[in-house]
């Protein structure tokens, strides 16, 4: 893959990670606006119970596979649970997405990891920052379903898989 190539790949994934940083937002706003004692309120049908732990688990996964596993960095665990301590996580999340947008070459190369269980996995840099994204919009769905179990649906404005142009 040539350098324009190389550039056309980061850009294509900043301009990509900008629209789900929009959905986000749209999702941390409405996580503001709920009763802060839901956030946190445990429902052991949902994976991960609750709201602010669904949601520290998708900032977590960034941390892990982008922050560990692509720049290196030392693990970094997100005990936040209510809404001001997630938007402070997805700061971090994003400082890091950041960084590997602007660091990360040779988007497709093998890169080998070795899991703690020994387990070997062959990843690209691509597949770093594309991972959290699909898994952040899986647990998004889980997270808008417990809301509706718990009796808070999210209102709907703005969506939240779709971004205007």
């Amino acid at each position: 893959m040539g350098s324009a190539d190389r550039e056309g790949v980061r850009e294509g994934l900043e301009i990509f990670y900008g629209l789900v940083r929009r959905t986000r937002a749209g999702v941390l706003d409405w996580l503001e606006e709920l009763p802060p004692e839901l956030v946190g309120r445990r429902d052991d049908r949902f994976a991960f119970g609750s709201l602010g732990a669904i949601y520290a688990h998708v900032a977590d996964t960034y941390l892990k596979w982008v922050g560990r596993v692509g720049l290196g960095r030392e693990p970094v665990r997100i005990d936040a649970r209510d809404a001001p301590g997630l938007r402070r996580a997805f700061a971090e999340v994003d400082a890091t997405v950041e960084e590997a947008l602007a660091a990360f070459t040779d988007w497709d190369a093998p890169l080998r990891w070795v899991q703690p269980d020994g387990a070997e996995l062959r990843l690209t840099r691509r597949w770093l920052i594309l991972h959290p994204i699909t898994h952040e919009f899986h647990h998004k769905g889980q997270a808008l379903a417990l809301a509706r179990v718990l009796g808070h649906p999210h209102h709907g404005a703005p969506d939240t898989d779709l971004v205007e142009p």
